[in-house]
């Protein structure tokens, strides 16, 4: 597996860790309606994670590296 490969799945075990819990509809707060297509927005991030596309899947790896993801949750919340 190549590096790059090797390091998503280290982020993605982290984002899942730390994130799990997070309800897909708080999500769709934060990336619209599109985000984990297909699942109710009552499915924890945790549930539908290795079924995301890579579009969601992007986004999420994306403000987590930048550490964006939590403050993006917690507004979402509010």
């Amino acid at each position: 597996m190549s590096k790059a490969g090797l390091d998503n799945r280290k982020q993605d075990g982290e984002i899942g860790h730390k994130h799990g819990a997070t309800p897909i509809g708080t999500l769709r707060k934060i990336y619209g309606q599109g985000f984990a297509a297909g699942y109710p927005p009552t499915d924890k991030l945790s549930d539908v994670f290795l079924h995301l596309n890579e579009t969601s899947l992007s986004q999420l790896r994306r403000d987590y590296k930048t550490g964006h993801l939590d403050h993006k949750i917690t507004n979402a919340l509010h």
